[in-house]
């Protein structure tokens, strides 16, 4: 066995597969700025169509360069499997009692190379697909502009090259199975040869990225010489050389001065961040291009040159960041005229991505199609304008104030953490003057390092990795708390917005490993990513005008991205895919289920059914669990901060509290989760008690009335258990699991806090008894014997104190089962 086998097989023996397969579930995270690597590149004008040959001839030579092209992309992406041969097997090693890497030195090696592999693969199928049709006049415009907008996932891996070298560099010198491994590769090539590489060094494996991005501009320049002015490919050619151009020139300047700009007296600042963001200024929102220093944040207004001429950028405004305060809120009620003109925008853009989707090969004329798509992108910046509803407020010292909006809440918290850590750190002041301020707007068009928003309307139509259906989230568990909390987990999926694209578990119990056993869904058009946020309430004490009161906030703590075209949707819609998520310190556990299926246009809202005097399996039924969530936010509720409370149950809270509440549970489950968290804490129980109370029909089904007070002559406690929680099981499940679980709430919680909370079995009896029983008809039995009603109460109380008094009772199931044989995987993030 040679020394590579030896290496391969340590790691196999750690549970590790080094070949290449399943790749696409390991490591996808998002690029961070960092100190770009200097990159050669020659000063590239756009070039002169040639004149001296006929338009035949220079259809041949494009011909002859668009092949020329897919036979380096094809090398390419050998070495791009190279490269990653290794990954996954150091990344399953990571987590073995002797790893070869850590999990952080696996990150930095292979960061952003798994994203550049499926950008490359995508280009290199549509691009062979065309040639294939051996048409001199074929178009490739749209593809090679796609793959520019792409451009800035080799910004990623330039940022962190060096941070790369350096770590297979440490760990070929201390390491020998990893130095096998690094020294050891091989690609194939097409003639199933195998050439011998190492994974560092120049012009070897780690290098091959850096090397292609320069390529990719000199092709565009030589497919641009070869292409006919009047031919239709031409003027996308030009915007993708243009954006790659820019790229390259924004790469060569951060890496001579780490995106710093010289100021007067020789100052610099550091740009750290930058992209479209909404700006609400006096009430009109505007996209604005955003860059963040090291010491201010500037909001600037983008300025499209002419041909010939280079990009402007305008002052709007500025904040600096000594001293800057941030508040998120979610602002989600619009005006109802708002409301109105966001559906109305969605359908129609539905309605024309679909014209445009039944007319991919431009059988209606490509001036139709190019006029759409154009139309289609002007409607999703409109969309993108007015439709965030993830308000962030900015407060200066000098009582200046400004708000931004975004769509996603992953996107706000990326601007959150970036200022946050600017603010709390050492920063260079260099003041801001208005000669400095010029100079900071006018240097933005060379240190941006984001071209234009991100549109879903530019990506390919024919993209059969994009899932259009419904996606189901089942959240069930985490762990990894370093101290028991209260945690709930924000899901959002990308796409065209055309429907609500974000939803959130209820917060869980207090504790170490949280368990939610929730379930979320998402009609999705076109999406790409899933991202997962941790969050946990968080309680201030505020005092306004004398008042004291509870402000609530949400501490994020972490995220991570989930690409869903990387997996596989096939197993996705046929059972449930189990999966662990990396998300920072918490292991985050769910299941996945993707459902294909023709979209109808959105419409209006759906009104969600009622909660409340409705029968509970029907609740249950529509929310896809065995205990209603309005049972379990109001219980967990209780439990975070009601434990202590003297007389909890016992003494109700406002009624027309209790009335307000209901009335949003039943309308919006989201809001009455978060009027919940600042409510009083005896308005929540008695939202609780309510919801029993007004059952069609009790908890414990009626016709069990009977059998269950006879089992009260048993005296002996343990048989009366036995045969009432025999009576028990033969309930309807949700009927069962809700009654398991309010008992072991009030048993193993409450009653056991009741020195402070005065609450003992017997009193949380009394209050819940006569909710939870009741008889199948007012004073009457199954026989039409009259039944005494001060006894009905007794045995109403007797019952439910004799489950409390149980030391067995079974524990509850609060959702259904989400496939027990579904494959269980780590995604590593």
């Amino acid at each position: 066995m040679n020394v590579y086998q030896e290496a391969l097989s340590y790691l196999e023996s750690h549970h590790a597969a080094a070949g290449g397969e399943g790749l696409e579930d390991v490591f996808h995270e998002e690029a961070v700025s960092c100190f770009l690597s200097p990159l050669c590149s020659e000063s590239i004008d756009f070039p002169d169509t040639p004149t001296s040959c006929s338009r035949e001839e220079m259809l041949e030579k494009r011909l002859v360069v668009l092949r020329g092209i897919l036979e380096s992309e094809e090398v390419y992406l050998r070495e791009l499997d190279a490269l990653l041969a290794p990954m996954k097997a150091l990344r399953a090693s990571a987590g073995t009692s002797q790893p070869v890497l850590s999990s952080q030195q696996v990150q930095t090696v292979f960061y952003q190379i798994p994203e550049l592999k499926d950008i490359h693969q995508s280009f290199y199928s549509g691009l062979k697909a065309r040639l294939g049709s051996h048409n001199s006049e074929l178009e490739m415009g749209d593809l090679f502009l796609k793959l520019v907008n792409h451009l800035g996932l080799y910004g990623g891996f330039i940022e962190n090259y060096e941070k790369a070298v350096e770590v297979v560099r440490k760990c070929t010198q201390a390491n020998p199975l990893f130095r096998t491994l690094a020294e050891t590769l091989y690609i194939n090539g097409a003639d199933k040869a195998r050439t011998a590489c190492t994974l560092e060094g120049k012009r070897t494996l780690l290098y091959k990225p850096l090397d292609r991005v320069t390529k990719t501009t000199l092709v565009l320049r030589d497919l641009l010489k070869t292409t006919p002015v009047e031919h239709k490919d031409y003027a996308a050619l030009q915007e993708a050389l243009r954006l790659s151009q820019s790229f390259l020139s924004g790469v060569n300047e951060s890496s001579q001065s780490k995106r710093e700009v010289t100021l007067t007296h020789g100052m610099r600042r550091q740009l750290m961040r930058d992209g479209f963001v909404v700006d609400a200024s006096e009430g009109v929102r505007s996209l604005r291009h955003f860059f963040l220093y090291t010491d201010l944040l500037l909001c600037t207004r983008f300025k499209h040159a002419g041909r010939g001429k280079q990009d402007q950028y305008r002052f709007s405004w500025y904040l600096p960041l000594a001293g800057l305060r941030t508040r998120w809120v979610a602002d989600h009620e619009q005006p109802p005229d708002t409301t109105v003109r966001l559906l109305t925008l969605r359908t129609k853009m539905f309605l024309l991505r679909q014209q445009l989707q039944q007319n991919p090969k431009g059988t209606r004329g490509l001036t139709w199609t190019a006029r759409n798509r154009k139309k289609l992108e002007q409607m999703e910046l409109l969309l993108l304008t007015h439709s965030p509803v993830y308000r962030l407020d900015l407060h200066s010292p000098s009582d200046k104030s400004h708000t931004l909006f975004f769509s996603s809440l992953y996107e706000l918290e990326e601007w959150r953490d970036a200022i946050h850590k600017l603010t709390t750190g050492k920063m260079r002041l260099c003041g801001a003057t208005t000669e400095n301020l010029l100079t900071l707007t006018s240097a933005c068009v060379k240190l941006r390092m984001t071209q234009q928003p991100h549109l879903h309307s530019s990506v390919a139509a024919e993209d059969g990795k994009l899932l259009c259906g419904t996606v189901s989230v089942a959240i069930h568990s985490a762990s990894g708390l370093q101290e028991p909390a209260c945690v709930y987990v924000c899901v959002e999926v990308d796409g065209y917005e055309f429907y609500d694209k974000r939803a959130q578990t209820h917060s869980s119990v207090r504790s170490l490993n949280p368990l939610w056993d929730q379930e979320l869904s998402f009609l999705v058009d076109g999406a790409q990513k899933m991202m997962v946020l941790c969050f946990k309430p968080c309680y201030v004490m505020k005092c306004i005008n004398k008042i004291h009161a509870n402000e609530s906030f949400a501490q994020l703590q972490n995220k991570t991205i989930l690409k869903l075209n990387l997996l596989d949707s096939t197993s996705l819609s046929c059972r449930w895919r189990r999966q662990t998520l990396q998300v920072g310190q918490l292991e985050v556990t769910l299941s996945l289920k993707y459902c294909p299926h023709p979209l109808e246009a959105p419409g209006a809202p759906i009104q969600q059914p009622p909660v409340f005097c409705v029968p509970i399996e029907k609740v249950a039924q529509q929310e896809g669990v065995l205990v209603p969530h309005v049972v379990r936010c109001c219980v967990e509720e209780v439990e975070r901060r009601g434990m202590d409370e003297v007389g909890i149950y016992r003494i109700s809270g406002t009624a027309t509290d209790i009335c307000s509440l209901k009335a949003v549970f039943n309308t919006n489950l989201r809001e009455a989760v978060t009027r919940l968290r600042s409510a009083e804490v005896n308005t929540v129980s008695g939202v609780l008690k309510l919801y029993f109370r007004e059952l069609p029909e009790p908890l414990v089904p009626s016709d069990l009335f009977q059998s269950l007070a006879k089992t009260l002559d048993i005296q002996d406690m343990n048989s009366r258990l036995v045969s009432m929680l025999s009576l028990l099981q033969s309930s309807p499940d949700v009927s069962r699991n809700t009654f398991l679980y309010l008992m072991h709430h009030l048993q193993s919680r409450v009653a056991k806090r009741q020195d402070v909370n005065k609450m003992t079995l017997m009193n949380l009896a009394t209050v819940f008894g006569p909710s939870l029983l009741r008889p199948p008809a007012a004073g009457l039995e199954h026989n039409g014997v009259t039944v005494d009603i001060s006894q009905e109460v007794v045995i109403q109380v007797q019952v439910v104190f004799s489950f409390l008094q149980s030391n067995n009772l079974p524990e509850a199931q609060t959702s259904l089962p989400y496939g027990s044989d579904t494959e269980e995987e780590t995604t590593h993030m």
